[in-house]
């Protein structure tokens, strides 16, 4: 039997057996099991060589454009960016992953057009493993769906949960960490529904002989696996619902009624017509949000303010951060630094490294000469 047979006989067996109680620790091992032969499976796959997408990052942010064939995807990318990606009204137009760079609010934000995924990605289809390693570079994934057709949504999230990308979730709160005795030892929260014998027999079948093990807050069979295998990917993601212009007004309400059966605020979602060219400016600001990428305008030494390019940064860096982004020896001859904005108590405030910036700060570094 091959790899393979041996990976659907598993689902099937994991499809088949009702979780409860006392299932719990045999669904686990199943599961881990599971997981293992994939990954087996996986790394046999690209040790035979094949065609694959080098795509270096630039920019502040790089953005994937996630979706099946001919749902637009060229066509926002060429209306959004310099780039030029071939399009036409028939499936698989695009070969090569092709990138190219919006710039908005002084951001300069990649965004990839990756080959239409199809169903079977995960399993190489199409070659949808090399695809969905680009998709797991990016810092944000943009949902692009056809208005006419939502379902593709579960169709394209369960075939990056398979290569596993994990959406809009934070990784699991569990620390494992090896001993030389004593075995598999674990340390629960009050609130852990896992029972402990399931935890051991996860990480046995991980090859964990001894171990400390500490899991705070309550996690899913499938939450433990991915902290043991610690090879997960945590990227946020949104939607955008193309060829809106393409539907009546009273074909609306079924188009959210589908958007909610799938889990998708249709408030949340941004509705676009890439070929009109409307809806860019929500979605650009929409992608702009979900990036959590801040403008810091540097106060330049006889200078002044420099407002036409700021630094580009994250949400929750600090002034420190700045100075690694800066480069050169800011961080070595770095004195103190003077900022003025929302995260300042008043105007030039003396901060050091760890103060942490906001949107539109106006920051002015003091470096020992």
């Amino acid at each position: 039997m091959g790899l393979e047979d041996e990976i659907e006989e598993l689902r099937e067996e994991i499809a088949e057996t009702p979780y409860n109680k006392s299932t719990e620790a045999h669904i686990g091992r199943l599961k881990s099991k599971l997981a293992q032969k994939k990954e087996k499976l996986e790394n046999q796959s690209s040790s035979g060589g094949g065609h694959g997408y080098a795509v270096e990052k630039t920019g502040d942010a790089t953005v994937a454009l996630v979706g099946f064939p001919s749902v637009g995807k060229s066509t926002l990318i060429n209306a959004l960016t310099n780039a030029d990606s071939e399009t036409a009204a028939y499936e698989f137009t695009t070969l090569n992953v092709n990138p190219g760079m919006l710039k908005y609010r002084g951001a300069n934000i990649q965004i990839l057009d990756v080959p239409g995924l199809i169903e079977g990605a995960a399993g190489g289809r199409g070659g949808g493993k090399e695809v969905l390693s680009v998709v797991r570079t990016a810092d944000l994934v943009v949902y692009l769906l056809s208005v006419f057709e939502i379902d593709q949504y579960e169709r394209l999230a369960h075939e990056l949960y398979e290569n596993k990308i994990r959406l809009d979730t934070e990784p699991p709160n569990i620390s494992v960490r090896k001993t030389h005795k004593d075995g598999i030892r674990v340390t629960m929260g009050d609130d852990v529904s896992l029972d402990e014998g399931t935890v051991k027999d996860v990480l046995r079948e991980h090859n964990f002989v001894n171990a400390d093990v500490t899991i705070p807050h309550d996690l899913t069979i499938d939450e433990l696996i991915d902290g043991v295998m610690d090879n997960r990917e945590y990227l946020p993601s949104m939607v955008a619902v193309n060829k809106a212009d393409l539907i009546d007004e009273d074909y609306l309400p079924t188009v959210y009624e589908d958007l909610r059966e799938h889990g998708i605020d249709p408030e949340e979602a941004t509705f676009i017509s890439a070929e009109e060219e409307k809806g860019l400016d929500a979605l650009t600001e929409r992608i702009f949000e979900k990036l959590g990428l801040i403008r810091i305008y540097m106060d330049k030494p006889g200078r002044g303010i420099d407002y036409e390019e700021p630094l580009v940064l994250r949400e929750g860096d600090t002034v420190g951060d700045a100075c690694s982004k800066l480069g050169g020896s800011f961080d070595d001859r770095f004195k103190f630094a003077r900022v003025s904005g929302d995260s300042a108590k008043h105007d030039d405030q003396q901060v050091g490294q760890g103060h942490e910036l906001a949107d539109e700060d106006v920051l002015r570094i003091v470096a020992r000469k």
